[in-house]
């Protein structure tokens, strides 16, 4: 497989990267969470303005018709800011299953909605609440409704920016849409969720590399210790190790089989590992501060926790790695290579 990734992937990706970075900082976090809001509407537009919402809607649609790489790199850059607002669930995973379903939907041609989904495998819809439309499900049935149609109960949630609710709701108060391909859906949450993971690895390790060179102690910068250097060079080659899975993942998802599902959930699993791994190294880095409200990266690690959790668990997905195992030849000359595997 070749993951080099060409001059509009490169141009869409540091788009991302300039848009989040300008809009969404520490500073940005704690003012919404001393307003109490998890959306800020006017990094919404800039968002919606770039087209980022429209990644992967069909041309049909009004969409930009991108594939899961291109998407999985706004995914990467959104983890990196911990971005508060629902891209990547809604414009990564609802709106495209949304547009297969219902291609003329009017909620189509409003980039700056947002849809929540209840999958079956997650108990809880995240930001349903704030949501234009939430897609619901029942005997594999897809169903749309408003947050009014349904009943909405708060549920606790790790991450202050991720607010879950349990959704009660009858099929007579929704639109029904048809059969829906809920493992699509998953696959792609799984793949962006790890996109995200790389993002918040990343940030994790940023933040404590520069605090190392500022922190002092015995007269020099903590950095200069092999135990630091050691630490966080582990969590770099986490996340090194898991770009390509991620990468290979995110461009599988179209065969649909036994082994691109195992990619996915390879995926996921390595990702969010990496990440757990790296928001602890930084935690542990800045010392007993770094779970206090005055360091940021806890907040890395919630994220983490959360999404990790989310889409299935740790043990569904080992489970999914476990049937390309054995059901599968195995080998080294097997690792990409489908036609050995459809001969």
């Amino acid at each position: 497989m070749d993951f080099t990734l060409n001059d509009e992937q490169m141009m869409f990706a540091e788009t991302a990267r300039t848009l989040f970075s300008d809009s969404c900082t520490p500073d940005h976090w704690r003012k919404m969470m001393e307003q109490g809001v998890v959306r800020d509407d006017a990094r919404w537009a800039s968002i919606v303005e770039t087209g980022l919402t429209l990644v992967l809607l069909p041309e049909d649609a009004g969409g930009i018709g991108l594939s899961e790489t291109d998407f999985a790199l706004i995914a990467q850059e959104a983890g990196y800011v911990a971005l508060p607002e629902p891209l990547v669930e809604s414009a990564g995973v609802a709106m495209p299953m949304l547009a297969a379903l219902a291609p003329g939907h009017d909620l189509l041609g409003d980039p700056a909605a947002t849809i929540a989904i209840a999958h079956p495998l997650n108990p809880f819809v995240a930001n349903a609440d704030s949501a234009a439309a939430i897609l619901l499900e029942k005997d594999g049935e897809a169903y749309l409704a408003t947050p009014d149609q349904v009943t909405l109960t708060a549920q606790p949630s790790i991450d202050p920016f991720r607010r879950l609710f349990k959704v009660e709701w009858s099929p007579e108060n929704a639109a029904p849409l048809g059969k829906a391909d809920w493992d699509l859906a998953l696959d792609r949450a799984c793949v962006f969720n790890a996109a995200m993971g790389l993002g918040l690895a990343q940030r994790a390790v940023d933040m404590a590399v520069d605090y190392a060179k500022e922190r002092q102690q015995f007269g020099k910068p903590i950095g200069s210790y092999q135990a630091v250097k050691h630490h966080l060079a582990s969590a770099q080659v986490a996340i090194e190790f898991a770009k390509p899975v991620v990468a290979a993942a995110a461009a599988e998802i179209g065969a649909r089989d036994v082994q691109a599902r195992a990619r996915v959930s390879h995926a996921k699993l390595i990702a969010l590992e990496a990440a757990d791994k790296a928001a602890r190294a930084s935690i542990q880095v800045h010392g007993a501060m770094g779970y206090s409200w005055e360091v940021d990266v806890h907040l890395f690690l919630k994220r983490t926790l959360a999404l990790t959790q989310a889409w299935g668990t740790p043990a569904y997905h080992r489970a999914r790695i476990a049937a390309r195992i054995f059901t599968q030849p195995m080998g080294p000359d097997q690792t990409f290579a489908r036609e050995a595997q459809n001969a």
